[in-house]
């Protein structure tokens, strides 16, 4: 069985590379040994969105009063869950529908490197079978991190599959970790109920994010209800009774939490043990494959992506990743007319779907004054929209931050309802060196939330029209 291309691993990175392989000429399998879509679809992305929706549907009922409705009802945890399941299976049947539509051949089972331009792939029956591929794209995504302290059980301490799956609604839990995973399912479960306490390591939760949107979601959290620490840590759990108990060390001292279960947040890990990388020589740093800038590993013919690299484990970076892998392949062989651009890290967008939502793009304030920019930054509370208003939604604000002596769009962060459907504007902006200039002078519609981040570039140069 002899291909151009050969992908191992199907998720976020591994199918659109296959795809856009095939597009361009090659002869393309791809190899999965669990479910087409890897985790974004099956997992991560995709299913917690669904989630989120049933909690954020069931918020809506208990508030509908405020809309002048007369609304009850209650949630049906295993319904919710089942929900989300046959999302996700939705989507890994159109991954399916996608392959068969480029003629890429699937090959289910566990893949392994076996030596220059072969893949050893085991079934589920045992058997193997060899895969030539002149080409091969190792995309095997990543899993739940584990600490030494917080061993997953899949029952008590959990990571995210479990989170998704637990078939009764836990009365309480502790969440370790406050990057995207720890406070979306920290929403999730106070929305459906259950006592939520939120433990972060560093200083503040959302530590990636702009330091006033770590602020405003602790203070929106606190508002709900949710136990927030910061500067904690786990340091042992004890899962020997009916739930857990948690040692926590505090700024005030160590104390101990008790709760039904422990979901460890604490980021993810590279799949890139037992496949065979050690045979070929190729090279890892600190758990990551080390690749040039169009995913070229240091052996020829070995290209690697998404989570298995160093940069932002995003879905849409992995799918970035991977056409710019493929059609710089097609480039050298001549199957495409340019070689492509780099990707540049520096203006990914980085979304989270908690309510209220947090969406950014560039640089944090911090970050820009650190990289000696003089700054000009704005400041727009969804307070004062009109869409936000109307729609019951005016927690959080849209900053935009633009250096003061060219005007170029430095950076955008928000939080607030649905502004990850609005980020894309920064990102395309900054893209094409957009200054404030411009987007000033792009008409933003109303009433929308989008009409924000003209209004908080117009605070930033003193010209607000609504503040």
């Amino acid at each position: 069985m002899a291909y151009d291309v050969v992908v191992l691993g199907s998720g976020t990175g591994g199918y659109p590379a296959a795809i856009r392989a095939s597009q361009l000429g090659f002869k393309v399998a791809i190899i999965e040994k669990e479910n087409l879509g890897g985790v974004c679809l099956n997992w991560g992305c995709i299913p917690t969105k669904a989630l989120l929706k049933s909690a954020q549907v069931y918020q809506d009922i208990l508030h509908a009063k405020e809309f002048g409705i007369e609304a009850s009802g209650t949630p049906d945890f295993p319904a919710v869950i089942k929900r989300s399941r046959g999302v996700a299976d939705k989507m890994s049947k159109g991954v399916q529908f996608l392959m068969r539509k480029n003629k890429i051949d699937v090959i289910m089972g566990y893949g392994k490197l076996k030596a220059k331009g072969q893949i050893e792939v085991t079934g589920a029956d045992g058997k193997t079978q060899l895969v030539e591929g002149k080409h091969i794209i190792v995309a095997t995504g990543a899993r739940s991190r584990e600490l030494p302290n917080l061993k997953q059980d899949g029952t008590k301490v959990i990571g995210y599959r479990e989170a998704m799956t637990l078939p009764q609604k836990p009365n309480s839990i502790i969440v370790v970790g406050s990057g995207a995973i720890g406070v979306e399912f920290a929403y999730f479960y106070y929305s459906m109920g259950t006592k939520v306490t939120v433990v972060e390591f560093l200083p503040r939760i959302v530590p990636l994010e702009d330091e006033e949107i770590s602020k405003e979601l602790e203070k929106i959290y606190k508002k709900y209800g949710i136990e927030v620490l910061t500067s904690s840590e786990v340091t042992s759990v004890d899962t020997s009774g009916n739930g857990v108990k948690a040692k926590v060390k505090t700024p005030n001292g160590e104390i101990t939490l008790e709760a039904d279960i422990v979901l460890s947040a604490v980021g993810i890990a590279a799949n890139i043990e037992n496949i065979g990388l050690e045979t070929l020589g190729v090279k890892t740093d600190k758990g990551k494959i080390v690749v040039d800038k169009f995913y070229q590993t240091n052996v020829p013919g070995i290209y690697s992506l998404g989570d298995c690299v160093p940069g932002q484990s995003l879905a849409h970076v992995s799918t970035k990743e991977a056409i710019i892998c493929v059609e710089n392949i097609a480039y050298n062989e001549k199957k495409y007319n340019h070689q492509p651009e780099a990707l540049d890290y520096n203006n990914v967008p980085g979304c989270t779907y908690c309510t209220p939502e947090i969406a950014s793009a560039g640089l944090t304030e911090k970050q820009a004054r650190d990289a000696g920019y003089e700054v000009k930054v704005g400041k727009f509370p969804l307070s004062a929209s009109g869409k936000a208003t109307g729609v019951g939604h005016t927690e959080g604000f849209v900053k935009v931050i633009f250096d003061a002596k060219y005007g170029e769009w430095l950076g955008t962060h928000m939080i607030g309802y649905n502004v990850t459907e609005i980020i894309a504007e920064t990102v395309l902006g900054r893209k094409l060196e957009t200054t404030y200039h411009e987007v000033l002078d792009a008409i933003h519609p109303h009433p929308t939330i989008s009409e924000a981040v003209k209004d908080a570039v117009e605070a930033a140069y003193g010209e607000a029209i609504h503040l």
